[in-house]
């Protein structure tokens, strides 16, 4: 492992320093919905709603790899099974929520959102995947209740859904919610994911412009925590920024479906629940062309071949290691695996001291100024106009469209 994917003693610390309890105030608005603006509607594979399929090279990089043979599992509100870009696309799951229904039903639709993100076959006008092959394993969580978010605190449901999702055959574990409540019983259950071998990427949080607290799972070191970015590859003012940022991907001006419907799609939706959903199908897209690596190996291409801050500071408080790339490793085969038994982030074992701060920088950079920017590849035009070669989670803004439109849920998860 280089120095430079190391995280450092400080960020480590930070971390540790964050982890207060906060049973009060558990999920935060997790799942609150915002809407705003209307926007004409296109189509699902080509048009503006999708833009980062394009900027991804994901038309390339599916020549390579489809996802195929990889399961994601989404530990959410639940996945619709039956919209016609998910049919054939859902394998048996668990419902943790104790709520009437099963993993496949979904009342906010956000579940169904996330792994259309990931593994949508594009049909029906909807949401095409990323990863398009790959597989989705719903473990439906207790995040709603008739139309209200659930007290972690009271619930002891999410520790559940993690292991639940870790004793699963996915390989990934997509988790697009956060929370300020921290119990040892959440950490412990994504230690175990981990130590399954399993890939836990977590959205690190909405608040970003203003009261910008660290948020769980994300904050754990275990979990990669996904930031996210626009159009340009610039940090979105929403999102969560501080020691514990890991990776960042597309997450802005993406679609859905509008809230709690399943007639309409809805555009324009923002937030880091989406790009956590993007950088899982990442994975994926890596995974299944490198059947033979561990999930260490995985987030090391992915971190090594990030799009990196634009000052070069790694890791940056607003985009950690920087912008997911697949096209990097699927259609350039950079990347160095390295110790296929080696956490990327340097997770100590117990009793082991963490790492010094890495040598390429440090985790606590300015969060202003130019560490906002990551640099954009392989392009020649302005920063602010370029539309990526890499990358971006989920939130709110949505404008309302016809059918085959998409809508965005304000989910202070991720």
């Amino acid at each position: 492992m280089t120095a430079g994917l190391r995280r450092g003693r400080e960020t480590s610390s930070r971390r540790r320093r964050c982890r207060s309890l906060l049973p009060s105030l558990a999920i935060t608005g997790a799942l609150t919905v915002s809407l705003a603006g209307l926007a004409p509607a296109a189509a699902a594979d080509t048009g503006p709603e999708q833009w980062y399929l394009e900027a991804m090279q994901a038309e390339e990089m599916w020549k390579v790899s489809t996802g195929k043979g990889m399961k994601v599992a989404v530990v959410d509100t639940g996945v619709n099974d039956s919209t016609p870009s998910l049919r054939g696309q859902v394998l048996p799951g668990k419902d943790t929520s104790n709520e009437p229904g099963d993993e496949n039903v979904d009342p906010d639709s956000h579940g169904t959102t996330m792994a259309e993100l990931i593994a949508g076959t594009g049909d029906g006008a909807g949401i095409k995947g990323l990863a398009p092959d790959a597989k989705i394993i719903s473990i439906r969580a207790a995040l709603k209740k008739k139309g209200q978010t659930v007290d972690w605190s009271k619930s002891g449901n999410i520790d559940e859904s993690i292991r639940a999702a870790a004793d699963s055959e996915a390989q990934i574990i997509n988790l697009s919610f956060a929370s300020e409540y921290y119990t040892p019983h959440l950490q412990d259950a994504v230690k175990y994911a981990v130590g399954k071998g399993k890939l836990v990427f977590a959205g690190v949080g909405n608040d970003g412009d203003g009261k910008n607290k660290s948020l769980y799972p994300a904050s754990l070191e275990e979990a990669v925590a996904v930031a996210a970015v626009d159009e340009s590859a610039k940090a979105t003012e929403f999102s969560q920024h501080g020691g514990y940022v890991d990776l960042a991907a597309p997450g802005k001006n993406l679609p859905g479906w509008c809230p709690g419907q399943f007639d309409r799609y809805c555009t324009g939706g923002y937030g880091t629940s989406q790009a956590t959903a993007l950088a899982s199908a990442s994975a994926a897209l890596i995974w299944s062309k490198h059947k033979d690596w561990t999930a260490n190996q995985v987030l090391r291409v992915m971190m090594e071949t990030a799009g990196k801050p634009k000052d070069g500071k790694v890791p940056s408080t607003r985009v950690g290691y920087g912008v997911v790339r697949p096209n990097d490793v699927l259609l350039k085969g950079k990347g160095d695996p390295g110790d296929p038994g080696k956490h990327p982030l340097d997770i100590p074992e117990p009793g082991e001291s963490p790492s010094t701060s890495p040598s390429t920088g440090s985790g606590n950079n300015d969060d202003k100024g130019a560490a906002d920017k990551v640099n954009v590849a392989d392009s020649t035009e302005s920063d602010d106009d370029s539309k990526l070669g890499l990358i971006l989670g989920t939130g709110a803004a949505v404008a309302v469209l016809a059918v085959g439109a998409f809508a965005f849920v304000r989910m202070r998860r991720r």
